[in-house]
């Protein structure tokens, strides 16, 4: 039960993180930065997305019979 909140916990600090690092990137918006600042929030949005399956598959596992 604890691991599974500490889980949960990690998930939410980690989409926190990532709606605070697409904000900043996000702050200032000039016309020639905005190919930048797309590839950067791609790159924020695609790690965050590994951080948190590599939670659920770690810490989160179905208690399934041959799993």
């Amino acid at each position: 039960m604890a691991k599974r909140i500490t889980s949960y916990f990690l998930v939410f600090l980690v989409l926190l993180f990532t709606v605070v690092a697409i904000l900043g990137i996000w702050n200032i918006v000039d016309i020639k930065d905005v190919l930048i600042n797309f590839m950067q929030t791609l790159l924020v949005v695609f790690i965050a997305a590994a951080i948190v399956l590599f939670i659920f598959a770690v810490l989160i596992k179905d208690n399934k019979p041959g799993n």
